[in-house]
Order: C-alpha cells, then sequence, then structure tokens
C-alpha cells in the first residue's frame, strides 16, 4: 500500500514585481562600510535608534553585519545614539 506524497505548491514569485515596486539599494556591492560616516549610517537606522533589517534596505547579509558591526563602533565613541 502506497501512501500518496503531497504535492508541493509552486513557489510564488516575489512580492515586489507583483506590486510593481523595486528595492532600493543603500550599499553597492563592493562598497565598503566606515563607522565614522555617521551620516551615510543614519540611512540603516529608525528614528529611535533602531538597525533597519536588510531586507528592508536591500542589503545582503554580509554588507548588513558590516553595517551591523559599523553602526556599534560608532555608539561606542559617542558618533551616533
Amino acid at each position: 500500500m502506497m501512501k500518496d506524497k503531497k504535492k508541493r505548491a509552486p513557489r510564488r514569485e516575489a512580492k515586489t514585481e507583483e506590486l510593481g515596486r523595486t528595492r532600493t539599494r543603500l550599499l553597492k556591492a563592493d562598497q565598503q562600510v566606515d563607522y565614522r560616516d555617521y551620516e551615510f549610517l543614519r540611512k540603516f537606522m529608525t528614528e529611535r535608534g533602531k538597525i533597519v533589517p536588510g531586507r528592508v534596505t536591500g542589503a545582503n547579509s554580509k554588507q548588513q553585519r558590516q553595517v551591523k558591526r559599523a553602526i556599534r563602533r560608532a555608539r561606542v565613541m559617542g558618533l551616533l545614539p
């Protein structure tokens, strides 16, 4: 007696394409993040000082880690809240 295998639903396309939105990239592919450039780092923070996730900013995981480290260093130096 064989069990019927459940069929998976087809993968959905990215919602940004469906809604007609384009994702803005704040970082270029080879751009380095510097903790002293606090005006640039403010783009990755909310008004309350929280770090914005990579899915919102368009940064990949490696870039998001660089941003996280730079923001934390800038906070220690007193450049950011």
